[in-house]
């Protein structure tokens, strides 16, 4: 799992860039939405390449690229999933996912119907060939099914102590101006291996908190990763502005032990960059890499809330590492 050679204090104090050319994997006509991305650096790769996994509205997806800026055209990896998570351990690849209801059940769930999602995994030993799919994460706690159905999703693995930990956003709310539903809440299960036996929190160790502006209608989703005086989570909060808006940005968060945050800064705002309208009104789920003395956060917005109007690409923001 990814550790990073700062404190959180020297990664608070980072100023990032966005890149002029964002978005840099695109939706196509077959789809409103690219979202989610997580990736592989050249360092965790079999043959020196990067790779994104992300999502369509229909399927899990990779693109390659020589150097994580200029990516190929997503291809199918599986049917029926989203906001994939991709590791190398060992030198096998493990492919967390969110595997969501057939085709119809998924459609009449956007349109008032129950959603029932959890978390699959795949693995793979050249990011081509994958195993069957397997359960990781089931409907078991309460705070797994909210009014609008069951969802567990998200996940996000790291390694803390001689633990496996798997973070995952639970529950549903319904965000009446885009009229969809957003991850409410985040937790994490834990396991010695990483291929099952995972074992989830009795309570969330997130919740949304109406006095939060960063997070006062959803919690959204967190990556976790290490650092030289503990651990640094970047949060996509969703929030109501005064003017009744939804919206998201990342949210850097600092934690000595992965259970108890504490917010820190805002690291990636909505806006209007280099006059694109791309990133307007939603900046949502990442990844964070180092390489070559940068970080780059890879990130997937949102320009609109309108349903039908609506579209999500991925771009990616950087920051210099001064020595």
């Amino acid at each position: 799992m990814r550790s990073f050679p700062v404190t959180t204090k020297e990664f608070a104090e980072l100023v990032f860039t966005q890149y002029k050319g964002n978005p840099i994997v695109k939706h196509t006509h077959f789809s409103t939405v690219i979202a989610d991305p997580s990736i592989l650096t050249p360092a965790e790769t079999h043959d020196g390449k990067w790779y994104m996994f992300c999502h369509t509205l229909y399927n899990v997806v990779k693109t390659v690229s020589e150097d994580g800026v200029n990516f190929s055209r997503p291809e199918k990896v599986l049917p029926r999933g989203m906001r994939p998570n991709i590791n190398r351990i060992g030198g096998k690849y493990y492919l967390y996912y969110e595997r969501t209801q057939p085709l119809l059940p998924k459609a009449i769930s956007m349109v008032g119907g129950k959603w029932y999602s959890e978390i699959y995994l795949t693995t793979s030993d050249d990011l081509v060939s994958w195993s069957k799919p397997i359960p990781i994460i089931t409907k078991e706690k309460p705070y797994h099914t909210y009014e609008k159905g069951t969802s567990i999703s998200n996940p996000f693995l790291t390694e803390i102590g001689e633990k496996y930990r798997l973070y995952y956003s639970a529950g549903l709310t319904y965000l009446e101006d885009c009229r969809f539903c957003e991850p409410t809440c985040i937790s994490y299960a834990e396991s010695d291996i990483p291929d099952g036996n995972f074992i989830s929190q009795e309570k969330p160790v997130i919740t949304p908190d109406v006095n939060d502006p960063g997070m006062n209608r959803c919690a959204g989703c967190i990556k976790i990763y290490r650092v030289k005086d503990g651990y640094i989570g970047l949060q996509n909060g969703i929030y109501r502005t005064e003017k009744g808006d939804s919206m998201s940005a990342i949210r850097l968060l600092a934690s000595e032990d992965g259970k108890k945050f504490k917010f820190v800064k805002n690291l990636v705002e909505p806006g209007i960059f280099y006059e694109k309208t791309w990133m307007a009104q939603y900046v949502y789920a990442c990844d964070l890499v180092y390489f070559d003395g940068k970080f780059r956060i890879y990130f997937n917005a949102r320009d609109k809330a309108n349903p039908l109007s609506g579209r999500e690409n991925i771009g990616f923001t950087e920051a210099v590492l001064s020595k």
